[in-house]
């Protein structure tokens, strides 16, 4: 796979930092925002090929994050990947976040093998 430019939108410091790690361990980059706000000003300015969307974030939540995307790509015709990343896997979630919109998920704590399969499933690589 090629390398990838990743925004990691995380409110958590040490999950931050661990996974700027996973990405760096498998030859991809990554940009971190504290929050689904600073998410939507990051992507005004920068393009990236995924997104890791923290679902519990202040401000404005993961899932609100996606909506605002996805809503603004309706009218840029354009599809940026995003991948969800929750503690709290309940059976349902994949469905759930599937029909609200994003591209793939990962329950936390993340492991970077299961990053790395997700990343490949939702790129096609």
């Amino acid at each position: 796979m090629r390398a990838l430019k990743v925004l990691v939108a995380e409110d958590n410091t040490i999950n931050q930092r661990l996974v700027i790690a996973m990405l760096t361990a498998l030859g991809h980059t990554g940009v971190v925002v504290g929050d689904g706000e600073k998410a939507l000003k990051c992507l005004a300015k920068l393009t990236f090929d995924v997104v890791l969307m923290d679902v519990m974030m202040p401000q404005m939540d993961g899932l609100e994050a996606l909506a605002a995307i996805r809503l603004r790509e309706q009218t840029t015709g354009a599809h940026l990947p995003i991948i969800m990343a929750t503690a709290h896997v309940e059976p349902g979630d994949r469905a759930r976040f599937k029909k609200a919109g994003a591209d793939g998920y990962v329950g936390k704590p993340i492991d970077q093998n299961a990053l790395q399969a997700e990343l490949q499933r939702v790129l096609g690589g």
